[in-house]
């Protein structure tokens, strides 16, 4: 058996969830007799990743106010994990320039976890100042860490490649664990390489164990340049179960070819459980060229809609923070549930 199959093989509801309307059959599977009651449904986690990796791309520049206020907003519309900024030279990543600013100006909300990017020992070290500034009221829960699947892309982005970047990550997984901070890991280009093409998945599957290894509670596995399908988001996945728990992988998926929500509906029924989405699609890569925003969160949150499966998050406030902060930065809207819904506001006012 290929191990797509396998990865579809592990969930059958995929097939319902294509339908809207699923038959008397296919009502019969538990999962789907399940979604009957919404306390009966699969809770899936959303990683809010609109303020950092939604906003990095960004040409414009963008004040810290303006960051608060998509963060704020992002809260109080039901988010509860939001990755708030990252702690990288902004000589080379010039949005994310005044991250302790943000995150200490912003409202923590209680029940919302706050995590911000660290490339590097560096990176940890201001974060432990800044923790340290502030014992009483951490500004922020945990932190991300992220390498690559392939060493072009490593290179291209750290100057360093897959191997030599694991030795360095897991110095700063190390000490943050010491310093009793959560860790979360990223692998990208999971599916294509912009510099060296189709992924060896076995790469995606080895390096996500060396992150787990080393003590990241999760691996976040990264389609950076959009490219997947749900075939081949379930290849990788069929090897990428190989060797790690489906219980501490999640999904995370650029819509480069309109891909993004069925990527993530493919992944669910694989097994994921935890799906990183970007308020209004935003988003791209510095590192590689071409790829486009994230899925939009408002598209996964109407994806799941009538599903088995529930996530965090008021659609209609999300909507409106992403009309929000699409003109703020004098840019299209790249969710197509918000275009939609937008249009159907526009009509209702007019009748």
């Amino acid at each position: 058996m290929s191990p797509g199959v396998v990865a579809r093989t592990l969930c059958p509801a995929l097939s319902m969830l294509v339908s809207p309307r699923p038959s008397l059959a296919r009502l019969s599977h538990p999962l789907v007799s399940a979604y009957s009651t919404a306390a009966d449904k699969i809770p899936v986690k959303i990683v809010e990743v609109g303020p950092r990796d939604g906003l990095q791309n960004e040409k414009t520049v963008i004040p810290p106010r303006v960051k608060v206020e998509l963060i704020n907003r992002l809260g109080l519309a039901g988010s509860k994990v939001i990755e708030a900024g990252s702690f990288v030279s902004p000589k080379w990543v010039p949005q994310m320039a005044g991250t302790a600013e943000v995150v200490t100006s912003m409202d923590k909300r209680p029940g919302v976890t706050y995590q911000v990017l660290v490339p590097n020992e560096k990176g940890l070290e201001n974060v432990l100042h800044l923790l340290a500034a502030h014992p009483f009221k951490p500004p922020i829960d945990e932190i991300a860490v992220f390498t690559a699947a392939t060493d072009a892309f490593s290179l291209a982005n750290t100057n360093v490649t897959v191997a030599e970047s694991l030795k360095r990550l897991a110095r700063v997984v190390r000490r943050a664990l010491e310093k009793g901070i959560r860790v979360r890991g990223y692998v990208s280009v999971v599916i294509t390489c912009p510099y060296s093409g189709k992924v060896d998945y076995k790469n995606v599957r080895d390096v996500t164990k060396e992150l787990l290894d080393m003590g990241c509670y999760e691996v976040s596995l990264g389609d950076t340049t959009g490219t997947g399908n749900p075939t081949s988001v379930g290849d990788m996945l069929g090897v990428t179960f190989g060797a790690n728990p489906v219980e501490r992988l999640a999904g995370h998926f650029h819509d480069t070819f309109g891909m993004g929500v069925a990527n993530s509906m493919a992944a669910l029924s694989a097994g994921i459980r935890t799906l990183d989405s970007s308020i209004g699609g935003l988003g791209g890569c510095p590192y590689s060229p071409g790829a486009t925003g994230n899925v939009a969160t408002e598209d996964i949150l109407y994806a799941l809609q009538d599903s088995p499966y529930s996530a965090p998050g008021d659609l209609n406030a999300l909507v409106d923070v992403s009309i929000w902060i699409s003109e703020k930065l004098g840019r299209d809207n790249s969710s197509r549930v918000v275009k939609a819904i937008r249009a159907r506001r526009e009509r209702e006012r007019q009748t």
